[in-house]
């Protein structure tokens, strides 16, 4: 008599939950104390992202007894250029959900599945970038941008950034099928059916998975924590700021890079338990 091993997928977010800009390190510790630094990606020939050694050999670790899944915002380009230590893992979310890759190369079937599903519930992107091209202030808007064709996202002054222009766009943006998240010195706005769970189950669905783990820092990872079996949040980020808790999600102390050595952390505690 066989018995299947149990298979646990690990869907987490990328920057500033596994990896992190210089600044957003919070390197708070004095200089001497400070731990040694993992460069894993690198843009306009410059270092750009890093993970602590710690957090690389645990996440080494992690995806070599896991079904370890990039789950991120990012574009495939932009995806691609980060060099995560470790096996290379088979799966991988970019784009919001918009693209589940599989050995690096997008999956056409998902892809067409998630643009028919955008048609049929919301407005156009034409829609979406008209009224921010005729709404965003240029004293504060430093660049605007669309993403895989799939959402937009401005470029901003944070310090100069009207608040009550952030509530008054997620109002507007709601009503045609889109929600917004301000992240650091980005506000996105993306379709609804857009989601990282819905392709994180797709993932799981592949791969086998029985149990489910995630992590993420912002409201675009609410609905991926949500939708999975145990999950993780950090000290800092959008989600700490709006004091957002779920039953299954625990809420980190932690901020920075010690965050993500202790997200890794407890990835490999729930995987082994």
């Amino acid at each position: 008599m066989s018995t299947t091993s149990p298979v646990t997928l690990v869907a987490s977010d990328l920057d500033r939950t596994l990896i992190y800009s210089a600044a957003a390190l919070d390197l708070a510790m004095p200089d001497a104390e400070a731990p040694r630094l993992l460069c894993v990606e690198v843009y306009g020939h410059k270092p750009l992202s890093y993970m602590t050694e710690t957090a690389a050999a645990l996440l080494t670790e992690v995806a070599g007894s896991t079904v370890f899944v990039p789950t991120t915002t990012r574009t495939r380009e932009q995806y691609h250029r980060i060099h995560l230590p470790g096996p290379a893992p088979q799966y991988a979310i970019c784009a919001n959900g918009g693209h589940i890759l599989v050995d690096g190369v997008s999956d056409r079937d998902w892809q067409a599945q998630v643009e028919a599903r955008i048609a049929d519930e919301c407005a156009p992107l034409t829609e979406i970038r008209a009224h921010l091209a005729t709404t965003a202030d240029p004293a504060w808007l430093l660049k605007e941008r669309v993403a895989e064709n799939l959402f937009a996202y401005l470029v901003v002054e944070r310090s100069l950034l009207p608040e009550e222009w952030v509530k008054e766009l997620a109002v507007w943006a709601q009503e045609r099928g889109w929600t917004v998240s301000l992240q650091g010195r980005k506000i996105y706005a993306v379709p609804v059916p857009l989601t990282k769970s819905a392709a994180m189950n797709e993932v799981a669905r592949r791969s086998g998975a029985t149990r489910t783990l995630a992590a993420g820092d912002s409201l675009l990872d609410a609905d991926l924590l949500l939708a999975a079996d145990l999950g993780w949040r950090p000290g800092h980020g959008e989600l700490a700021d709006h004091d957002w808790r779920a039953p299954h999600v625990v809420a980190l102390e932690e901020r920075g890079g010690a965050a993500g050595e202790e997200i890794l952390r407890r990835f490999l505690a729930a995987s082994a338990g």
